[in-house]
């Protein structure tokens, strides 16, 4: 009998992610290079004990690819089928090194337009509908963005909630919590209600931010697109044009998540969750 295939914490990762993307044992043995009978191993051990580490490495450095990770991982093998574990493992490793307030500093933003450049958009969502996307031309500080909670949040939620029943939920991003925009959610609190997080912490969750699935919609579609934006211009009509075609399952799925994504974060007091 051969001895079995010990892989890498990360190559687990890889076969955890392909699978969870919808690829069959076939085709994930085919884009990873591994026999039917180690992807079905190591995918029934992640199944059944949330293993993602071989047992000779158990006792050493932690796995490098999380939950999380795979979850990415799936997103990207998901967004292009014919790409080589090598293409995959080189966009698996792209990473932005910045401050915590810089966030939105257009040094920090991965393009996807090969001439150079990138595209800013804020958006918003509820249970009902969809929202606007709204192209931003330059840094979000807190003037531009009390040009956009006024023209576009403000109608939107006294639109969708005409009861001043609403919630809007936005993160501790530096320019949220400019005393302007403070001041002009104050003036407006008898319209809807901003929703007030407990720590920063929270606020930049992605576990408690169900916006940030819909980003990866976005991403997703753009990359699996057969012609892909060459400009600037193309390339913010193609996100608009996405946008504007998100199922309502897609973006209703996601508010209905909210009681179970809250009640998973307390149960991890902060820490990462399934979402």
């Amino acid at each position: 009998m051969g001895k079995k295939v010990d892989l890498s914490n990360f190559e687990r990762g890889m076969v955890v992610g392909a699978r969870r993307a919808g690829l069959s044992i076939s085709q994930s043995a085919q884009l990873l290079g591994f026999s039917h009978t180690t992807i079905s191993r190591v995918y029934k051990e992640w199944c059944e004990k949330g293993k993602t580490s071989s047992m000779r490495q158990s006792c050493g450095r932690k796995c490098l690819v999380d939950a999380r990770g795979q979850r990415r991982m799936g997103r990207l093998i998901q967004a292009d089928r014919r790409a080589t574990l090598t293409e995959i493992t080189t966009r698996y490793k792209v990473r932005i090194w910045r401050k915590q307030n810089e966030n939105m500093d257009p040094s920090c933003l991965v393009t996807t337009v090969q001439a150079g450049g990138g595209v800013m958009v804020w958006g918003m969502f509820s249970w009902h509908t969809l929202g606007p996307l709204v192209p931003i031309g330059h840094r979000l500080n807190a003037t531009a963005y009390l040009s956009i909670v006024s023209d576009h949040v403000h109608p939107f939620m006294t639109t969708m909630y005409p009861s001043s029943d609403g919630y809007f939920q936005q993160d501790n991003a530096p320019c949220h919590k400019a005393r302007i925009i403070s001041n002009w959610f104050l003036e407006h609190d008898n319209e809807f209600t901003v929703l007030k997080w407990q720590s920063q912490s929270q606020s930049q969750s992605p576990d408690l931010n169900p916006i940030e699935h819909l980003w990866d919609v976005v991403e997703r579609e753009l990359r699996a697109l057969d012609v892909h934006p060459t400009n600037l211009h193309q390339l913010q009509d193609a996100i608009l044009s996405i946008w504007a075609n998100i199922s309502k399952e897609c973006f209703q799925h996601l508010v209905e998540s909210m009681p179970r994504r809250i009640k998973a974060v307390l149960k991890a007091k902060g820490g990462q969750t399934q979402y």
